[in-house]
C-alpha cells in the first residue's frame, strides 16, 4: 500500500487559472501589450513563472520576449503577490479525497512550480495548515519540475522512498516529474 501522495497544485488540486491570468494580463497591460484569453493561460502555465511570462509575452506579440524577461517577470510577480488567491477554489471532490487519504493514514504533500510563498499562500488559504505534511513551491535551490529534486526533498522529509508514493498532476510536466522520480 502507498504511504503518501504528492500532488501538483495548479490544475490538479485547485482551479487557479483565473488568478494566473489576472497577473499575466496585468503584466501585459503594463507593457502595452494585449491581454490574452484566460483559457490561454492553461497552456502558458505548468513550467514555472518565468516560462509562463515568456509564453504570455510571445502570444501577445512581444518581438523578443527573452530580452525583456527579467523586467516582465518582476512585474508579473509583483502583481501575482496580490492576485494569487483571486477566484481560486479546490476542484470538486478534492477536499473529500484529501480527508479520505488522511483517514486511511496516507500522507499528502504538494509540489508546485508556483513560487514557494504563493504555493504556501494558496494551500493554507484553501486547505488549512494541517492537511499536507509538506508544501513545496519553486525556490532558487529547487529546479522547476520536471526535475525530480523537489520530489526527492519531499520524500526525504517524509522518510519515504519513491516506491512508497504516488505523484499526481495534470500536465506532461507532471508526468515527466513522476517518471524522473521513479514513481
Amino acid at each position: 500500500m502507498k504511504k503518501a501522495v504528492i500532488f501538483d497544485l495548479d490544475g490538479t488540486l485547485t482551479d487557479t487559472v483565473g488568478s494566473i491570468a489576472e497577473a499575466g494580463n496585468g503584466m501585459l497591460t503594463l507593457r502595452g501589450l494585449e491581454a490574452q484569453p484566460v483559457d490561454s493561460y492553461r497552456f502558458f502555465a505548468g513550467d514555472g513563472a518565468k516560462t509562463l511570462v515568456l509564453r504570455a509575452l510571445a502570444a501577445a506579440g512581444e518581438k523578443d520576449p527573452s530580452a525583456v524577461i527579467d523586467e516582465a517577470l518582476a512585474q508579473y510577480m509583483e502583481i501575482f503577490k496580490d492576485t494569487c488567491t483571486h477566484g481560486v477554489k479546490p476542484f470538486d471532490g478534492i477536499v473529500e479525497l484529501l480527508a479520505e487519504l488522511s483517514a486511511r493514514g496516507i500522507a499528502a504533500a504538494v509540489l508546485s512550480n508556483k513560487p514557494h510563498p504563493m504555493t504556501v499562500d494558496v494551500v493554507h488559504s484553501f486547505f488549512g495548515t494541517e492537511t499536507f505534511a509538506v508544501v513545496q513551491g519553486q525556490t532558487a535551490d529547487i529546479p522547476p519540475k520536471p526535475d525530480q529534486t523537489g520530489v526527492n526533498r519531499i520524500l526525504a522529509q517524509l522518510n519515504l522512498s519513491a516506491a512508497d508514493c504516488l505523484y499526481v498532476g495534470d500536465t506532461n510536466t507532471d508526468m515527466e516529474t513522476g517518471h524522473n522520480a521513479g514513481m
